[in-house]
Formats: C-alpha cells, structure tokens, sequence
C-alpha cells in the first residue's frame, strides 16, 4: 500500500487528472445504476442499463463538464478541505438538476422514468463522489484513523511525538491540521477553557478543561502542549504558564497575533515560549502622533542599525514613512542583514522609502558630518554603543572611545549639520554604576544634558574656537535589559538547557529589568518626540525579575526537573558562578528621586543633575589623553569625579592594563 501511495504521488499531475475523471465516469453509473436498485429493486443487475441506455450516456456527459468548471481536479486530494466538499455539492446538485431536465423532455418521447430516480441519484453522488475524495485524502496522507485514540481496537503507537494543544479555536484546528500533515508530531488532545466545549470532540480529538491535565497526560500520553493563543494577552499566557508549569511536560508555542497578521510566520511555526510570557505585561498601545512626530516625511539616521536595538528602531521607523533612512553601522554583515529584510519589505509593500545602507564607525567625526550633511539628516537615533558589562570592564580604552567619544562625535556631528532631533539610548546601568561600561553610558548622558543647554557652544576640539548655534533638541532614554538582545541570559539558558545543562546564575539573588525589543524600541521613539532639550526619559520597566527564577521557570517549561540536594535524579542543574567584573546585584533607573509623568503613561522624566559645557569639555580632553596613554588609573579616577555615584567594584581588570603591571 505503501509503495502504491508513493507510486501513485509521483505520477504527472495530467496522468492524475485522467485518472480522476475515468473513475468519476464509473462512479457517476455506479450512482445512477444505485438509483435504480433504490427504487425499483432489482432481479437482472443489467436491466437498468439495457433499459434507460441513453440516461448512462447522458449522465456523465452533463456532470463531467460540471465537475472540470467546478476545479474539481484542480484541487490537492492531500490537502482536500470544506472548499473542495462545497464545490463537490454544488457540481453534483447541478448535474442531477440539468439530468432532470434531461429525463423530464426524454420522457416524454420514449419511457418512463421514476421522478425519484434523480433524488436518488443526487444524494447518492454526493456519498459515493465525496466519500470517495475523503477516503483518498486519509490514504494520501496515510493516516485512516485519525483521532483513533478515542476508537476501540486503534491505538497505536507510530513514534511521534504526543502533544496536546491549549487551545481549540481557529489557530488551534489549523495547527493541528498542520501536525497531521507534517508527521512530525501527534495531536492527542484538546485543552481549553471554555467550559461549552469541554469534554467534546473536535477534529477527532477530545477537549480537555485545564483542570483535568493529568487525566489527560494519563489517558493520551502526551509529551508536549502546544499553545495556540496567538491572540491573547501576556497577563493570560502568564497564568497559563504558571499554571501549566507542574506538570512534567515541554511547552510551547505558536507565534503571537501581530506575527502571523504581518506575514512573517505561520501558525505550525511551533518555537519555544516567549520570556515575554513569562513577564506577563502587555504593552501599552502607542500614540501615533508621538510615533511619527520626528519621523514621517523625515530623513532618519540610525547609528547601531544593525545591532539588536538599532535593527528594531529601523523597522519601526520604516512602518512610520520617512523620505529616507540611513543605516549606519561598523558592522558589514549586521547591516547587511538589516538592509536585506528592509528591502525585502520595499518590494512586498511596494513603499516609498529610500534606504542608504552606510559603513562607518561613530569615531570618525568627520564621516558622521559627511553623512549628515549630504543627505541633510534631520532626525538620529543613537544606539550604538558597547554594552556588555564584563567586555567593556576588560577592554576600558575601546569602551570610553566607543560610548563616550563616539556619542560625542555623532552629537557634534548633529549640532553641525542642524539636525532637529537627537535620541541616544541609554541603560538602566548609567544609573550610580559599578562598572566602566554604565559610568560611560552616564558620560554621554552628560555630554548631551551640557550641550543641550548651549545655546552657541564652542564644539570639543575645534582649535579655531567658534560657536556653532545650535539648533538641536537632545534627548535620552533609559531602560533596562531587552529580551533577545546579544548578550541577553535567555539565549544563553536556552542553548544549556538544549546541551543538558547546568544553567549557569551569577548569584542567588540578582535581579534585572526586563523589556521586550519591540516595545523598548516602540517607547524609545515616542519619548524622543516628546521634551524640550536635555530630558532624561525613563521607561516603566514593570517589576525586576529575579534571574534564578527566571531559569527556574524555562527549565519546568521544557518539560524536565531541576537537580538539586532535594531531588538529586533531577534533569538540570542551576550553578551560581558568582558576579563577574563591575556587575551589580541590582540595577536602577532613576539616580534621585526627581521624577514626573509624561503625556505617555509608560514614559517618566527624570531631572538627573548635570555639568556645565567647558567644564565636561576639560574632563572629556583629560579622560582621552589618560586612554591614549592606557593611564587606567587616571581613567577610573576622572570617571570618579566627572560621573555620580560611580563606585568601581573591585580592581582594574582591563586586558592591558593587567599585562603592563606584569611587565619589569
């Protein structure tokens, strides 16, 4: 059987299709010769065609032609569904009507013919023509029991994996279409919280109440759940998490309702549970004219656009039509991972916007003046930056000429060309920091808070001592940890848990602030449309999360147990590593308690103390004479006096540094 399916699945669609109508030519006699044993019975099984020969001429004449204009041998008997039954009833009604008339004129010429015979023919098409369709597609796609595991005498056990689905509304049925299809899992089950539905059958499975988990781990075996809730709210999907993360069962997903609406994914796209989830808080809705206020009909630089950050904020500013946007980036194959998506989306949307895909590094003054100039930028989103805190603590020289110099070159650059709008983006770490990589981000916040209240400020290194009006609005935005971001602990704990373990924790009891990518970058743009120069905006990170929760939780929710004292046969085990360089327990984001509210509720404004301009410029100009001359000391010391609240924890541990102490 087997290989026949094979065989027959290899032949040429045109062979397939003079199959399909010679076998639709027999089943039609085969009803019409029914209608007759129906209603007349039978002695001489040929009597009906030796009586009413030209009725079997006639009748597939007439439905034949029907059933091609229907596209009834158009349609993929593996992927036969509700269109196809339609079309089959419409074709078949038709045809048995237009028979009618047929014998109705003929009638009356020659014999008689029973007015029921064309009842019976009708509905004995539909059976044999349609049933036959559905008995092929089970063949086709060699599942004949499907749902069997409620059926006596047809359990079996083909090797698949077992997964219930959470979830039995539209996306769930599509996803468990996609399974049966796929052969890669088995549904078993049903679970969902409508209480209307519950212990029901749909799609040969049964429904389950989400109290009754275990009967059904007991009763089907189930393996995994896959929830398919694309449309729900975070705060539900928390629940639902927490409460399905008892049992011993892998979780997963399919892609959320904005994923599938745009196009990107497709609901048998199973992935693992969004960290999002686990958060539970739902993003605030934007407001447009925040969103397009500095962007729509704007010429837009993005520096960092192809980091994590950067390529979120491209996105979004793409959806909000600029003139142009310009992606700079010092990373070749960043940018062009971003630009390539970009343009795709050109092509698929048939938009407008001009895309400038430019190589660069923010240390290069010059080059940002350039680019400015030339394309007479008029709105910059500053996101690149070093930001990993271990890294840039063992690479000082790189982390003050990147953040510090390099926010102050790309601000200058801006202040130059008259570019309307300057947003950096800034971390929850430049908040009284323990490490090079937060007191540098607090730097640049600096540089911009002092150039901000400058009205003709004479620029760091212009030798010719001019003043350069400035007609340029600065503004920073703070938050904290983004998911997914490079760097973040999530794909780190996902690719241990893939190797088995240990998930490795700095401490017990270290916290962080979680924000999703999309939304930080959503945030970022409307705070930058809102102040009046100088504003420190903070973003409403919600509740840090605790880290060893956090992987507490992702490792019940694939399924396993975690080893411990108390369960010493457990899957995976946490380590706690202890904290590395400059990294702190908890992070902040407010440096007082100076805070108000914004026209956004998510967005805050904080009144953080600041330096006056010719006073930062001297502590910039002595910062990099100690860089250029790896005086690391003097380094951390005017990172001391220029920065509040840095406190370094712990010696310097900067690569060079280190090395020259060794040296005689």
């Amino acid at each position: 059987m087997d290989r026949l399916r094979v065989f027959l699945l290899g032949m040429p669609r045109q062979k397939k299709r003079l199959i399909q109508v010679v076998m639709d030519v027999f089943l039609v006699w085969i009803s019409l010769w029914g209608s007759f044993v129906v209603r007349l019975g039978v002695e001489d099984v040929t009597e009906p065609v030796r009586t009413h020969p030209w009725l079997f001429f006639s009748a597939p004449l007439i439905a034949i032609p029907l059933f091609i204009r229907f596209g009834m041998y158009r349609a993929v008997m593996r992927y036969f569904g509700n269109d196809a039954l339609i079309a089959i009833i419409k074709a078949v009604s038709l045809s048995a009507l237009l028979l009618a008339v047929v014998v109705f004129w003929y009638s009356n010429h020659q014999t008689v013919v029973p007015r029921s015979i064309i009842f019976n023919y009708w509905w004995l098409s539909m059976v044999i023509i349609g049933g036959l369709r559905l008995c092929m597609r089970q063949y086709f796609m060699g599942d004949w029991f499907t749902g069997g595991q409620h059926i006596p005498f047809t359990n079996r056990d083909d090797g698949l994996t077992k997964v219930a689905v959470y979830g039995a509304g539209v996306a769930g049925n599509q996803l468990v279409a996609a399974l049966r299809l796929g052969k890669v899992m088995r549904p078993v089950a049903f679970i969902d919280d409508d209480a209307s539905i519950a212990d029901r059958s749909i799609s040969g499975l049964q429904v389950y109440k989400p109290k009754h988990i275990q009967q059904m781990i007991d009763e089907t075996g189930a393996q995994e759940i896959l929830l398919a809730l694309p449309s729900s709210t975070r705060a539900r999907r928390r629940e639902i998490l927490s409460m399905l993360e008892r049992f011993p069962l892998h979780i997963r997903s399919v892609p959320n309702f904005t994923d599938l609406a745009s196009g990107r994914v497709k609901v048998d796209d199973i992935q693992e549970v969004d960290i999002a989830d686990l958060l539970g808080r739902d993003a605030v809705p934007a407001q447009p004219d925040l969103l397009e206020r500095c962007i729509k009909g704007k010429t837009v630089l993005v520096t960092g656009a192809g980091g994590s950050i950067g390529s979120e904020l491209c996105r979004q500013i793409f959806s909000l039509g600029p003139t142009t946007l310009l992606l700079f980036d010092h990373s070749e194959f960043n940018l062009y991972s971003i630009l390539s998506e970009l343009e795709q989306r050109v092509d698929r949307e048939s938009a407008s916007v001009k895309l400038l895909p430019i190589l660069g590094s923010i240390r290069h003054p010059d080059k940002l003046l350039d680019v400015m100039k030339t394309w007479k930028v008029e709105t910059v989103y500053h996101a690149a930056a070093y930001k990993h805190v271990p890294m840039v603590e063992h690479n000082i020289a790189e982390g003050v000429l990147n953040n510090v110099i390099g926010t102050l070159n790309t601000a200058q650059a801006a202040l130059q060309s008259g570019v309307s709008n300057f947003v950096l983006i800034s971390t929850d770490k430049a908040v009284r920091p323990t490490n090079v990589m937060g007191s540098t981000k607090r730097l640049a916040e600096l540089t911009l808070q002092a150039l901000s209240r400058e009205i003709a400020p004479v620029l760091f290194g212009d030798k010719a001592n001019v003043s350069r009006v400035n007609k340029t609005r600065f503004t920073m935005v703070r938050f904290g940890n983004v998911l997914g971001s490079s760097g973040s602990v999530i794909p780190l704990f996902h690719s241990q848990i893939k190797s088995g373990g240990p998930l490795t924790v700095t401490h017990p009891k270290i916290t962080r602030y979680f924000m999703t990518i999309p939304e930080a970058a959503q945030l970022v743009i409307q705070a930058g449309s809102m102040g009046q120069g100088g504003d420190v905006f903070v973003l409403d990170m919600g509740e840090p999360v605790k880290i060893v929760e956090l992987a507490e939780k992702m490792i019940h929710l694939s399924g396993l147990s975690i080893r411990s004292e108390r369960n010493p046969q457990g899957d995976i085990s946490i380590e706690f590593t202890g904290l590395r360089p400059g990294e702190k327990l908890y992070e902040e984001l407010l440096i007082g308690d100076n805070v108000a509210a914004t026209e956004h509720p998510m967005i805050m404004t904080a009144n953080e103390d600041h330096l006056p301009w010719d006073t930062l410029k001297s502590k910039l100009g002595e910062l990099l004479n100690a860089v250029e001359s790896d005086d690391y000391a003097r380094v951390r010391q005017l990172l001391r006096e220029t920065v509040h609240g840095y406190t370094p924890d712990g010696e310097i541990v900067d690569w060079v540094y280190q090395q020259r102490r060794l040296e005689p």
